[in-house]
């Protein structure tokens, strides 16, 4: 798994275990949902660090716990 893949799994978990919608998270983290939804998408391979950071305050935790998760341990090698 690449690490774009994982950060959308992640934040899927989340919202999912968490009842909480993209616009919602949007909403809470000071993004516009147009920015949640492009992150979502899995056709695009661009990722914030900033806007990533921003979820995670939306979602109340810090971006340590979202990267502590087993997801994250066996990445694929991103350089081809």
């Amino acid at each position: 798994m690449l690490i774009k893949d994982a950060v959308v799994l992640r934040l899927q978990i989340l919202c999912k275990e968490r009842n909480i919608k993209y616009n919602e998270l949007a909403t809470r983290s000071g993004v516009t949902p147009s920015t949640v939804y492009s992150l979502m998408d899995i056709n695009r391979r661009d990722l914030s660090i900033i806007t990533l950071k921003k979820l995670c305050d939306g979602l109340d935790m810090t971006i340590t716990d979202f990267f502590d998760d087993d997801i994250f341990k066996f990445m694929e090698q991103e350089i081809k």
